[in-house]
């Protein structure tokens, strides 16, 4: 897995010129980009979520595009909308933001449902329907869409439809004291997150993305290791603690995170313990605590774990 491993050393390496620790976080958001999906990040103000999306999406020489979600935002201002030209007396399509490789959406939850529904459609099947009419959307198009943990007033809640669209959820945490005070001294040293055209940022190499991608098919499964995976995942359905399991989607994707995974430590064949450190981020947005478990003050991550523990590994 020669490529799938080269391709985690430079992200980490270049990510690393820019954001302090967060090896977790890096190598989450890498894993969402070979697989091609998408990725909800949830994390408090200043974290530098917006800054490692578009580091990345420069190292991976990647068109960006940001949406600033607020609740008067359109179906419109995302997708692109006609526009009647006077001068030749017809309609031209007036693209979106949703027209790039790399669109992260800000705040997700700050913009009615309507907008929100919009984004079905481009994350699913990679197109966009503008007067009926299916436009195509970038290979590469990958949504990372941020939210605030601790504002509620003025927000709406996705729906557990577009939350299982999303392929992982990622949390990010506040770094540690060593790591707070690098970036203090970083800071002191010139450092500046609004000018990345200055930062010595080195890009991929030519085709390594794809070749990479090309990689997670080549990784070899043991036939025990499909049950293994779909039972972690029905186990979620019935779990006293849930009122809502985790999808036969979930399971999809719980097995080319895993893969993924396992090729980006080098390896060609998939081991459970690659399957056990995929599981949190895969599943954590598809279950739903009973209300009771909630009031207990238990976590989606908590019950995972717990499921994790109850399944029998496979020998």
């Amino acid at each position: 897995m020669e490529n799938l491993s080269r391709l985690a050393t430079h992200v980490r390496t270049e990510l690393g010129k820019v954001i302090i620790g967060q090896r977790e976080v890096v190598d989450q958001l890498l894993l969402v980009l070979v697989c091609g999906g998408h990725a909800l990040v949830e994390g408090v103000p200043g974290l530098a979520k917006t800054l490692a999306v578009k580091t990345l999406a420069r190292i991976c020489a990647l068109e960006f595009q940001r949406v600033q979600c607020t609740a008067d935002l359109m179906p419109a201002d995302v997708m692109g909308t006609n526009i009647f030209n006077m001068a030749t007396s017809s309609f031209s399509l007036h693209r979106g933001p949703v027209f790039t490789d790399l669109l992260l959406v800000d705040e997700i939850n700050r913009t009615s449902p309507r907008t929100q529904a919009a984004l079905l459609e481009c994350m699913e099947e990679r197109q966009v329907t503008i007067d009926s009419t299916r436009y195509p959307l970038s290979n590469n198009f990958t949504v990372l869409a941020t939210q605030n943990p601790v504002e509620f007033e003025g927000t709406y809640p996705l729906p557990e439809a577009q939350l299982d669209r999303f392929l992982l959820k990622i949390r990010i945490g506040y770094p540690s004291a060593q790591e707070e005070t690098e970036l203090l001294s970083r800071y002191e040293q010139g450092f500046d997150p609004r000018h990345l055209e200055k930062m010595p940022l080195v890009p991929l190499p030519a085709g390594l993305l794809d070749a990479a991608r090309a990689e997670i098919d080549k990784i070899r499964v043991e036939p025990s290791l499909y049950p293994y995976i779909v039972e972690l995942v029905r186990r979620t359905r019935d779990w006293p603690a849930l009122s809502l399991g985790a999808s036969p989607r979930a399971a999809i994707g719980l097995f080319f995170v895993a893969r993924a995974l396992a090729g980006m430590e080098g390896r060609d064949f998939l081991l459970p313990d690659d399957i056990k450190a995929a599981a949190p981020s895969v599943l954590r947005h598809r279950i739903l605590l009973k209300p009771e478990a909630d009031l207990e003050g238990l976590t989606a991550d908590q019950v995972v774990q717990e499921v994790i523990a109850a399944v029998e590994v496979p020998k």
